[in-house]
This record gives C-alpha cells, structure tokens and sequence, in this order.
C-alpha cells in the first residue's frame, strides 16, 4: 500500500508549493523584508502554490499491456509447460504434437503482445487458452484409464482421445488466426510507412 505521506511528497501540490515558499524564503531572509515574519510569509507562498497547482490525475494503471499482463500471462503459461511435463508421457505422439502447436503459437503471440492490447477478444482468448482451455481438457483426459481414453467411444462416436485432439485442433486454427492478425498489423505498419515515404520524398532528389 502506498504511504500517503510520500505519496503527497512526490505530489505536483508539493513540488509547486515548495517551490513557491522556497522563492518567499529567498527573497524575505536575506533582505529582512518581512522581519520576524518570515515564517508566516513562506508558509503562506507555500499553501498559495500549492492550492493553485493543478490537481493531480488519477493514475490505477501500471505500465500498458506489454509491461504488465504480458508478462502475468508468460509466466502463466511457463507455469502450465511445466505442470503439463510431468504428465506428457501420457500423452500419444499426434495428441504431443498437436498441444506443441499450441503450446508454440501462444509463444509466438506472447512475444509480440503489444499487438494484443487493440483486440479485448484476441487477449480474451490468448488468457484463457493458457488459464482454462488447455489445463480443463487436458486434466479431464489425463484423469481417464489410458486403455478407455483410446479405446471407449462415446454419443459423439469419437474416443477421448480424438476428442482431446479435436479441442487441441480448434485452439491451433484459432490462435494461428490471432498470429495472421498480429503480423498483418505489423505488415500494415509497413505499408503505411512505405507510403508516408512516397508522399514525403516524391519529387524530391533523395534517391531511396
């Protein structure tokens, strides 16, 4: 919890009002102007500028998103390889190899999050993967005798198995939709500086 006191401090009110009585203790005490009142005339500067200076804005946030829930969510899912390790030779090979697709594409998306911070439904999605898509399905797998997950068909005709990688196919076409998003933000960013270029620099003699 922040100290109010410090917090007042660091304050602009403060900063502006020291100021104020600092320039009155300046110009009052060497030159005796204002005699044994000085104290007085400085306290008053003081409280003058600090009442004249601009209210502080209210600041809740921290940092933008690539600072903070960028870095919540990375270490979500660094949290979540590591749990999912311990019980990965449970898995089949393509059921391994489908949750690597996802596993790298959330990475991938995570290392350029910034993009994430124009798009509530795409960082809806990314948080979720890491906190419920993933750990929910693959608990409810690993928990099934391995014999019943790739044998036993349910009302759907499909083993558990071919469930898990059904689910895991879904979240790798989605998040690979997330992926084209961001580098088509970034190829966009391209296209606009090339032609923020071309207007600047036509006709000129700067050969680009």
């Amino acid at each position: 919890m922040t100290n109010p006191v410090l917090h007042y401090l660091g304050s602009t009110k403060n900063i502006v009002g020291s100021a104020a009585g600092l320039a009155g203790l300046a110009a009052t005490l060497p030159t005796g102007l204002a005699g044994d009142l000085w104290p007085v005339v400085v306290a008053g500067l003081y409280g003058a500028g600090a009442l004249l200076a601009p209210r502080e804005k209210a600041k809740l946030t921290v940092g933008g998103f690539g600072a903070v829930e960028a870095t919540r969510l990375k270490e979500e899912l660094a949290s979540l390889q590591t749990r999912v390790a311990a019980w990965r030779s449970r898995l089949a090979p393509d059921t391994r190899d489908r949750l690597d697709a996802v596993m790298a594409s959330l990475t991938e998306i995570l290392d350029r999050a910034e993009g994430l911070a124009t798009s509530p439904d795409d960082l809806f999605v990314v948080g979720q993967t890491i906190r419920d898509y993933v750990p929910t399905s693959l608990e409810a797998y690993l928990n099934l005798p391995l014999r019943y997950a790739m044998s036993h068909k349910g009302a759907s005709g499909k083993t558990p198995h071919e469930e898990l990688n059904g689910q895991l196919e879904i979240l790798a076409e989605k998040l690979g939709a997330v992926s084209e998003a961001l580098y088509a933000g970034d190829a966009q960013k391209l296209r606009d500086q090339g032609r923020f270029l071309q207007d600047r620099f036509r006709g000129s003699s700067l050969d680009l």
